[in-house]
């Protein structure tokens, strides 16, 4: 009876210790979104979470005519985060959209109150906020970096940018894009002379690049190779994957950049 006892104030003990995260996992996450105001967001959380170590983050802007339900179950988004013991953010923009268009956005201020408020739910790793989107997602994180990027690991952009004349008050330290030759929705944008690394020169001209290291082809899976280029800069590194594909996101290009950039060995998935 005494050792019936000892277990059932053991059993209560990790209830009590557990449950603030468990009850919130049950009431917002995964395709249940949580509130915030008026607007809301998705969460995913990893796998094997401990419920008390801090968590790095990713925050993900969904593609035009989405929303974050579909980020939290998509294979080539969530699939890795969940993988890693990264928290996935899926933020739900206005009508399916985002306001990137200017500086000083209204969905930057709402995506950095997000965070705020997933932070009071769930211990998160400060120095380990990745942020990433596609295609006007894409545009959407690159506005981020540009209005809020002091607070970003690295930023993570998939098939869509901003005009490369922007000015941008602030930048992580850490840019990683990719895009395809082929892309017909968000156009890869060639620069003058047929210069393929257009597509990164705001975050070259920001951060104060050098000349790129063409560390030529990889593939995180057989089917896609990529090209690459990087550069070590005054104030970060920049990375450009180029793919001949169109307007998609490459199989394990998310696990890929989060292994390297948490000091992992990369791998699929």
């Amino acid at each position: 009876m005494a050792q019936f006892s000892g277990l059932m104030k053991y059993f209560l003990l990790l209830v009590l210790v557990f449950w603030p995260a468990i009850a919130s996992a049950e009431t917002c996450h995964g395709t249940n979104a949580c509130t915030l105001g008026e607007r809301s967001y998705h969460i995913k959380l990893p796998d094997d979470w401990d419920g008390q170590s801090a968590l790095p983050v990713l925050l993900h802007f969904h593609g035009w005519g989405r929303q974050g339900d579909l980020i939290v179950n998509h294979q080539r988004i969530s699939g890795h985060t969940r993988r890693r013991g990264v928290l996935l953010i899926a933020p739900n923009g206005e009508n399916r959209t985002w306001d990137f268009w200017r500086e000083d956005s209204r969905d930057t201020v709402f995506a950095a109150a997000v965070i705020e408020h997933v932070a009071e739910r769930f211990p998160i790793d400060r120095a380990q906020i990745y942020v990433s989107g596609y295609s006007y997602g894409s545009a959407m994180a690159w506005r981020y970096a540009c209005d809020n990027g002091d607070g970003v690991a690295a930023l993570l952009a998939i098939s869509g940018t901003l005009s490369q004349d922007e000015n941008c008050a602030q930048a992580p330290q850490e840019i990683r894009h990719v895009h395809g030759m082929a892309d017909t929705v968000m156009y890869f944008p060639v620069g003058p002379g047929g210069d393929v690394a257009h597509p990164v020169r705001l975050w070259r001209d920001t951060l104060g690049c050098g000349m790129a290291d063409h560390t030529g082809p990889w593939q995180a899976v057989e089917w896609l190779t990529l090209d690459r280029r990087t550069w070590d800069c005054d104030g970060g590194r920049v990375t450009l994957d180029i793919h001949p594909g169109g307007h998609f996101i490459p199989h394990g290009w998310i696990g890929w950049q989060l292994d390297q950039l948490m000091g992992r060995v990369p791998q699929y998935p």
